[in-house]
């Protein structure tokens, strides 16, 4: 890679989500047999108990939902997970995807203070960045306010 070119957009987990910077969406996966959605994804077997279905199809998820709870996360995660050094705080959200009313938790946009957010407001995602290298800028889902 030479000097001033853009580093590679990369999942930070393969296969959890697209990186459409306009419209980005989680990908889950959907059980024939039940309907069930499940995020992340699965790939071997339904996890509804009251089904014995293996036949999953992915799925995009819905980019927007209900703001379902929050909190502020002020330490550093233990490892394996990445985090800043130093460590800067953040916020954390249970939204309630629109079509599925799956529960996903996220990170919150960075600029979103706690002070901005209420629950029952809606959110949407958008792209962010876990960490990068060399040759790679590494991306996450986050939340913010829908616009």
């Amino acid at each position: 890679m030479r000097m001033g070119d853009a580093k590679a957009r990369t999942p930070a987990m393969e296969g959890w989500l697209t990186l459409d910077p306009a419209a980005p969406r989680l990908l889950g996966t959907r059980c024939r047999a039940c309907g069930a959605v499940f995020f992340p994804r699965e790939t071997a077997f339904c996890r509804n108990p009251a089904c014995a279905g293996t036949e999953l199809d992915e799925v995009p998820l819905s980019r927007r939902g209900t703001l379902w709870s929050y909190t502020d996360n002020r330490y550093a995660p233990p490892a394996p997970y990445v985090a800043a050094d130093p460590f800067e705080p953040y916020t954390v959200a249970a939204v309630e995807l629109a079509d599925e009313k799956l529960v996903v938790l996220g990170q919150v946009a960075p600029g979103v203070r706690v002070e901005d957010l209420e629950v029952g407001m809606e959110m949407e995602l958008a792209l962010g960045t876990l960490y990068s290298d060399a040759e790679h800028e590494y991306l996450i889902w986050h939340w913010k306010p829908a616009a």
